[in-house]
């Protein structure tokens, strides 16, 4: 299933992307639905580019009740991001902690300047293969593949606009800071 998100964030291209590629960890407080970024690994394999590799720690805000149920490492996953400056670009896929063998999400992040700052656009796919989750009836397979695919994506789609507000909000807020400091 394609997931497609856009969203506007009203700062210089240049600053978006590499805020976003190198403070995504400091994004956390404006994030609910995100406990923690770990920064894994970071490499600069050639000039204009960076391989970055961040463990992300979900559920934020989970009733006491979801949290007997689910366990931090169903809540978490691993992304690979290769960031290119030379066309504002960041390839990346996703490793999930729980069902790995049956998720494949990857895509291509693309920061656009506008007239306002940046538009964020966020291309990819989700696909859920029940195939390879152990106790799936064979009967039921391509049914919860879809189910299940739809479901994930109308969650992770917000997910994703929900950081570039996180990020806007807290580009407002090293602006301001920025303000006062020259005052």
């Amino acid at each position: 299933m394609e997931l497609n998100a856009d969203a506007d964030i009203p700062f210089d291209r240049a600053r978006v992307f590499r805020a976003y590629r190198d403070e995504l960890p400091k994004l956390v407080e404006f994030l609910p639905n995100i406990r923690r970024i770990d920064v894994v690994s970071r490499e600069e394999p050639e000039p204009g580019v960076v391989e970055i590799s961040n463990v992300w720690h979900g559920g934020g805000e989970l009733p006491s009740a979801a949290r007997v149920v689910l366990s931090d490492s169903m809540l978490g996953w691993r992304d690979q991001a290769r960031w290119s400056e030379a066309d504002y670009t960041c390839s990346w896929s996703i490793r999930t902690n729980s069902f790995t063998e049956a998720v494949r999400c990857e895509g291509v992040n693309r920061f656009v300047e506008t007239e306002a700052g940046t538009r964020f656009e966020i291309r990819g796919v989700i696909e859920i293969d029940a195939s390879k989750i152990a106790g799936v009836p064979k009967l039921l397979r391509s049914g919860i593949n879809k189910t299940v695919t739809e479901y994930v994506c109308r969650k992770v789609t917000p997910n994703l606009i929900e950081v570039s507000r996180g990020l806007t909000r807290y580009l407002e807020r090293q602006a301001k800071t920025s303000l006062a400091t020259l005052s």
